[in-house]
């Protein structure tokens, strides 16, 4: 297995709801678990130009994976899934159906230790007065969001190092 690719299974749930005289049939994610158990599996490949989207997902309140699962109208089937909110915009703007799930901390520490591995993708911000004195590019957060940021590589780091420790 490479350091990008971790596998999910996937269980939909069908839901019959009644609107007036009419039933309809809903569908939503039952389970959502790391490995290759359930009745689809899904592969999570993290990608080095979607690095910027997933640090966006990991500094919200409740970080998220995303199932593509055919398109609208369609029975849904699990085809994929991603931890960026921008690759699943896109594939709600194709008219595909698009499930999400709260993210797994294993998984949260996980992409943070490819984020740590890797580097964190350049900041996109505004062209004009970008650059602080001494041409280095001027990037703050807020004092809550950096102070959150800080303590989870703070525990990343130290799960990372177990791990290394364990393995040795």
């Amino acid at each position: 297995m490479h350091d990008n690719q971790r596998p999910f299974s996937v269980t939909l749930t069908e839901e019959s709801k009644k609107v007036g005289r009419f039933s309809i049939r809903q569908w939503r994610l039952g389970q959502l678990t790391p490995g290759e158990q359930g009745p689809h599996v899904v592969w999570l490949q993290l990608s080095m130009t979607e690095r910027a989207a997933y640090r966006f997902n990991l500094r919200s309140d409740t970080p998220q994976l995303f199932v593509r699962a055919g398109f609208s109208g369609d029975v849904p089937a699990p085809e994929t899934i991603s931890a960026s909110q921008e690759v699943a915009a896109g594939w709600m703007d194709g008219e595909q159906q698009v499930f999400e799930a709260p993210m797994p901390m294993a998984i949260q520490v996980w992409i943070e230790g490819y984020l740590a591995r890797h580097g964190e993708a350049p900041v996109e911000g505004r062209k004009k007065n970008a650059r602080a004195p001494g041409g280095h590019v001027s990037c703050q957060l807020p004092a809550v969001a950096s102070n959150r940021l800080e303590k989870r590589q703070k525990r990343v780091r130290q799960i990372v190092r177990s791990q290394a420790y364990e393995s040795l």
